[in-house]
């Protein structure tokens, strides 16, 4: 008696499932999105800053700036080099009065994410021009808030909000565009070793 009563929720859980399943595939065939990225032009922002080393102490290089201000640069790794002359020199190499320049190029890759949602269903309900609830394939009724300016094609005709009665089966399309931006940040050191004081 025990084991039939186990057996008949497994199966119960098995037959839920099922339907959760049943459901998920037919819910996907109702929307459906596809989407797309387009990568613009390339633009690069090069920005020069000249300093004068001041101190090292520890791993913290002290650079006075032309503009006068003075910057720290803390916890600078032993793997750093600069160029000086020709030579890659590492952060205890550098000496007060050798003068430093940084080179940063930024590069900037603008980038257009389109995305392209189509949703098809018969019209069980409209709130012009806010809202409508549509009968999905598997009797299943879904509301969608409609977006200002949204078309809707009926029998291969365009209408909007205004046009859709109970009934009718509808396929609205809704695009959308992001704008993305893909940042890339390069920095060079360079130094003369004339000018040590």
């Amino acid at each position: 008696m025990k084991s039939s009563g186990i057996w008949i929720r497994k199966s119960f859980v098995l037959a839920v499932g099922a339907l959760c399943l049943a459901f998920a595939v037919s819910t996907s065939a109702q929307v459906q999105t596809q989407t797309s990225t387009t990568t613009g032009k390339t633009t690069h922002e090069v920005e020069v800053a000249n300093g004068e080393v001041v101190a090292v102490e520890g791993n913290s290089l002290f650079v006075k700036m032309s503009d006068g201000t003075l910057r720290d640069y803390p916890n600078v790794p032993e793997s750093a080099k600069v160029t000086v002359d020709g030579q890659q020199l590492g952060l205890h190499q550098l000496k007060p009065g050798m003068k430093l320049q940084r080179t940063t190029v930024t590069s900037t890759t603008p980038q257009v994410v389109t995305t392209v949602e189509t949703v098809t269903g018969k019209v069980w309900h409209v709130t012009p021009p806010l809202s409508v609830i549509l009968t999905m394939e598997n009797g299943e009724n879904q509301s969608f808030k409609i977006p200002d300016g949204q078309k809707f094609m009926v029998d291969g005709k365009e209408t909007d909000a205004w046009g859709l009665k109970k009934g009718m089966n509808v396929t609205a399309t809704r695009i959308t565009e992001t704008l993305d931006f893909c940042v890339a940040c390069v920095a060079t050191y360079a130094g003369d070793r004339n000018h040590v004081g």
